[in-house]
């Protein structure tokens, strides 16, 4: 092992340059008339709730705006830190962005590294860890709106433990690969979703499911039949949804009664928590009834749906989950609560909804083709769990020292 860990305040490990530690433009410095659809993109809380970053949902400023504002400008490989709001937040602004460079909003402070002494990658991890929240938090008002009590001097104030250079950069890459792992399976996951959603428009809503011959229905002249719906593939018909399938309500279970375990519990705006014991056997569908009306979640798994939501139950058997977890999205349920007083679905009213209802053929014939999709989309899913868990574990550990990275000197150059 190679050089011992010194530590170090902020302000130490900060560039030597005037606007390295900045907070963002108060008052009326931003306003939302400064807003244009493009140019320098505005750094947010949002923009703070990924592993990382979340490099988009942006609002803009004009270049003209931005150099006004230059010492909120920040860059590559800058921290970003909420100092108002959702207390607690960071990010890293990544190398590789199609913006040269952004603004950071009002609530926000950022800090540029002096990367002779410091890898910033280390850094973010130190504030995403235990001890690094701590020492965000430990001037912090709950107050009215959160906030950290003079945001920069604390900030600058802030000691943290610093290991050799080389030992910074091989945590940084062990965390950053488990972070990059994780970033891969979830974008894999979007390409998939739109897969599933793409077949299943192109199949019962375009009607260009492959005929007997492999060739699609409507383009290759298929016969259709009038219906209350419009025109649909002779052999089809229209039903509601009570036809189909029941919306059975949830079960309370108040997270103090929850039992820690691998069985997700499901609220109306999707999974909320664990217990120890399912209420339903997966694979299965969660409509929201309170709070989100309407909204659609899937489950592979056995799952636990709480009493803000119905869980679904095929009348034909579970052969048809991926249709119906489709074909109710496509009903858009939610609009059914949009003049409610207080935002509910209201469960004889869905029923009423009509769907068209293909073949049982084609139905068992999309259900094997989607079933593959939806099973990597699960493998993905446990995967992202145990490395998120992973990372987790390890993070504290690697950054106070307690686990040390050997780096051998031949390492020590590549890195």
């Amino acid at each position: 092992m190679r050089g011992e860990w010194q530590t170090k305040s902020i302000e130490e490990i900060a560039a030597p340059e005037p606007r390295a530690l900045a907070m963002g433009p108060f008052g009326s410095n931003i306003k939302t008339d400064n807003f244009v659809p493009e140019g320098v993109p505005i750094i947010r809380g949002q923009n703070l709730n990924a592993e990382r970053f979340n490099d988009s949902g942006f609002v803009y400023l004009t270049e003209k705006k931005a150099d006004e504002l230059a010492a909120s400008n920040a860059f590559s490989g800058d921290l970003v830190f909420t100092h108002r709001g959702t207390l607690g937040q960071v990010g890293i602004i990544p190398s590789h962005s199609k913006y040269d460079r952004y603004i950071v909003s009002q609530s926000q402070m950022k800090l540029k590294c002096d990367r002779s002494k410091v890898e910033p990658l280390f850094i973010f991890y130190f504030f995403r860890a235990p001890q690094g929240q701590n020492e965000l938090l430990s001037n912090a008002s709950t107050t009215g709106v959160p906030a950290i009590s003079r945001p920069l001097t604390t900030l600058k104030s802030i000691r943290l433990p610093i290991p050799p250079l080389p030992e910074q950069r091989a945590i940084a890459h062990i965390l950053g690969s488990l972070d990059d792992k994780i970033e891969l399976n979830r974008r894999m996951n979007q390409t998939l979703q739109a897969m599933a959603r793409a077949i299943f428009k192109h199949w019962f809503i375009d009607f260009e499911f492959p005929n007997e011959n492999g060739e699609p229905y409507k383009s290759s002249g298929g016969e259709t039949i009038n219906s209350p719906l419009g025109p649909i593939p002779k052999g089809w018909r229209i039903g509601r949804i009570e036809d189909v399938c029941e919306f059975s309500y949830g079960k309370a279970l108040k997270a103090d009664k929850r039992i820690q375990g691998r069985i997700p519990v499901y609220g109306s705006n999707g999974q909320i928590g664990w217990h120890n014991e399912s209420l339903v056997s997966g694979p299965g569908i969660i409509v929201g009834r309170k709070g989100n009306p309407g909204l659609i979640h899937w489950s592979k798994e056995d799952f636990f749906p709480i009493d803000t939501t119905f869980y679904v139950v095929p009348r034909v058997g579970k052969s048809i989950m991926h249709f119906l977890y489709f074909a109710l999205k496509h009903v858009d349920l939610p609009r059914l609560s949009a003049d409610s007083a207080v935002p509910g679905l209201n469960r004889n009213i869905a029923y009423m909804q009509q769907l068209v209802i293909p073949t049982e053929q084609l139905l068992r014939d999309f259900e094997n083709r989607i079933s593959i999709i939806f099973d990597l989309l699960q493998t993905n899913c446990w995967q992202n769990q145990s490395l998120s868990e992973l990372r987790d574990s390890l993070l504290p550990k690697l950054v106070s020292g307690e686990i040390r990275v050997p780096v051998s000197e031949k390492e020590d150059d590549q890195l």
